[in-house]
């Protein structure tokens, strides 16, 4: 789906575009923390990171536009004190340092944005796909995905002539990351998620918008946390070798209640070796450096990690211990030797251990989807 962040920057450029003193101002598009009404300010939690503090100057717009629209002018005028803390917005202004002197604050309401994701999300569950790369050209690309019962079928896919692709650039663990991308970047052992409608044989697919990625996804114990430094050396337990988690505000750490994760255990027993985990990842010969980024299933009972997380609490790098078990998942990045979590689970022994040992594997358990991302 496409991204709503890029939606308003857009609509400020269509405005604002060649208009005297445009090269003056900035774009400053994120989330509002804090509106302050009499002092004329507002706090604004920026997409690239940074805090920013707002303030308006003297002759300064305010507009309320819906998802989906492509003309801001067409926005509903509002007043500073109609904007509230997780709206979506963008300041147009001069940016000094930490704070902007605003002559333009377009919205997006939080309860819009809500309204319109849950739309798109469903959308993406009747028409999306979800699947690894197993063949790439530059014009069509093919993809193994779900035919029930652990077996896979091929799926051909063929951009339409205005298909949005984009991929996440390595190292990122954020949907708005990712950038405008080709057909001829996806590679066979990628993982791509594809929305379009699909041919009367179900055989070939033509895509609206494709968004691919390379992800790892590993299985570890923790050898030490260093919550100051937002990292934790782990033992990779499929490779033995010891390697870095880093964990920053937008990775998502979450920890298994013991009673859901004996639960998981017991109605999702891991694939045995040689099991159909190997048609799962689509033939991918990197084994775990592969990962399955995009929607994988947890066990034979096909049971979606994912869509469980949410009910599944969050947790600080503090709370964690030496001799825990994780599953992170992460992009592939520039270093082997460390990675970024987009999404890390913790209590998850039962999980992990095979059934009659002690020893604890991966197996065919994937965290899968796009770690509170989109789409």
């Amino acid at each position: 789906m496409k991204s709503r962040v890029a939606s308003l920057a857009c609509l400020v450029v269509c405005l604002f575009w060649g208009l005297p003193g445009w090269a003056q101002n900035s774009q400053s598009v994120g989330v509002v923390t804090k509106v302050d009404p009499d002092a004329k300010q507002l706090t604004l939690k920026t997409d690239a990171g940074p805090e920013l503090t707002v303030t308006m100057a003297a002759r300064v717009n305010y507009r309320r536009v819906p998802p989906g629209e492509t003309d801001v002018k067409k926005g509903e005028v509002i007043t500073l004190a109609e904007i509230h803390a997780g709206d979506r917005a963008v300041a147009v202004g001069k940016l000094d340092g930490s704070a902007v002197t605003a002559s333009l604050i377009v919205i997006m309401s939080k309860a819009d944005v809500a309204k319109q994701h849950a739309s798109e999300q469903a959308d993406w569950d009747k028409r999306g796909v979800v699947g690894i790369v197993t063949a790439a050209s530059a014009e069509q690309i093919t993809i193994a995905v779900s035919a029930g019962s652990g077996q896979r079928k091929p799926l051909v896919i063929t951009p339409a002539s205005n298909a949005e692709i984009r991929r996440y650039a390595p190292d990122s663990i954020k949907f708005t990351d990712a950038t405008a991308s080709t057909l001829a970047e996806i590679k066979v052992g990628d993982q791509v998620r594809a929305l379009g409608d699909k041919s009367e044989d179900g055989t070939k697919l033509t895509a609206q918008e494709i968004v691919s990625g390379s992800f790892r996804e590993i299985a570890a114990t923790i050898l030490s946390v260093d919550a100051a430094a937002h990292s934790m050396r782990v033992t990779d337990l499929a490779t033995k070798k010891p390697l870095t988690v880093m964990v920053n505000p937008d990775s998502n750490v979450r920890k298994l209640p013991p009673q859901m994760a004996q639960m998981l255990a017991a109605q999702n027993r891991p694939p045995e070796e040689g099991d159909a985990r190997g048609g799962a990842r689509g033939g991918d010969e990197a084994g775990r450096g592969g990962g399955r980024g995009f929607g994988g299933r947890g066990g034979r009972g096909g049971r979606d990690l994912t869509q469980m997380l949410d009910r599944v609490p969050t947790v600080t790098l503090a709370e964690l211990n030496k001799g825990d078990a994780i599953i992170v998942l992460s992009t592939v990045g520039a270093n082997p030797d460390q990675m970024t979590a987009i999404t890390m689970l913790a209590g998850v022994e039962p999980i992990l251990t095979r059934p009659g040992t002690r020893e604890m594997q991966l197996g065919g358990w994937s965290l899968g989807g796009l770690g509170g991302g989109e789409p």
